[in-house]
């Protein structure tokens, strides 16, 4: 199987082209190509399939292989990707998605895309402002947004003295979440500035993550703790979030990087 290694902030995925490809058991082949012992390494798979409704649609695969609805750094990878490869050869596309259909601005340096603006789409409140639950004794305020992907949000001091390893999956898993939950750890440092730490549900604690960036931005401003533009700062780097009060939609803005190409064989 061909394939592309592809990473935004940090958060890094084994992509394939089945344009050109066929992936019959994308469920299985995400868990083989996510190991980082026994297959290529990553925190999931991502297809890059035909569409009918939009220049090309993206599926995504956890590490753990379970089907996810969307991926913010993922997506941005797949707009860098389809351009870079001439598939799509335009500037402003739009990406087929579980979550919806998602319009991408892709910035260039000269026939390379650098960076990728995405509009996630207008932001849902899921769960009452703030709401309380108890992970392994400590008592919790999240607050629930949804950007295609299910989020919660917590508030804490220093976002370093969090042993997610350990507590990760009591949140993930929490009785309050029966489909689990992305749960993201955000530090304020000013009005325009914040810390982010993220555990996915299916792929544990990962560098970066862009749906999670801007669930935590929107509580954010929702709690009137920033201003509507916000830079994120995460493991693998940063991450820009704006949400247009006008529209009511929220953007986010990142870098994309290809990585390396290559072929595993497949069993």
């Amino acid at each position: 199987m061909k394939f592309t290694k592809m990473q935004g902030t940090g958060n890094d995925y084994v992509y394939v082209n089945c344009f050109e490809e066929e992936v019959k058991e994308p469920e299985k082949t995400a868990v083989m190509v996510s190991d980082r012992h026994f297959g290529i390494g990553s925190d999931g798979l991502i297809l890059i399939c035909p569409s009918d409704l939009a220049d090309c649609r993206m599926r995504m695969f956890n590490e753990d292989g379970s089907e996810g609805t969307m991926c913010g750094n993922g997506i941005r990878c797949v707009g860098k990707y389809v351009y870079d490869h001439g598939i799509v050869r335009k500037k402003e596309i739009l990406v087929e998605t579980k979550g919806g259909i998602k319009r991408l601005e892709l910035t260039t340096d000269g026939d390379r895309v650098t960076s990728v603006k995405v509009d996630m789409g207008v932001p849902e409140l899921t769960s009452e402002l703030p709401e309380k639950i108890s992970v392994c004794g400590n008592e919790y305020e999240f607050t629930g947004i949804s950007v295609g992907n299910p989020h919660a949000v917590y508030f804490v001091e220093d976002t370093e003295t969090l042993d997610l390893e350990k507590d990760g999956p009591f949140f993930e898993h929490h009785p309050r979440f029966p489909d689990r939950v992305n749960s993201e750890f955000v530090q304020l440092i000013d009005r325009t500035h914040i810390r982010m730490r993220v555990w996915e549900r299916g792929s544990g604690e990962t560098w970066a993550c862009g749906t999670g960036a801007t669930a935590s931005a929107v509580a954010c401003v929702l709690m009137g703790y920033t201003e509507p533009v916000v830079e994120v700062a995460l493991k693998g780097g940063s991450l820009m979030i704006e949400w247009d009060k006008a529209s009511n939609h929220v953007y986010m803005t990142g870098p994309a990087v290809e990585v390396f190409s290559g072929e595993i064989e497949m069993p």
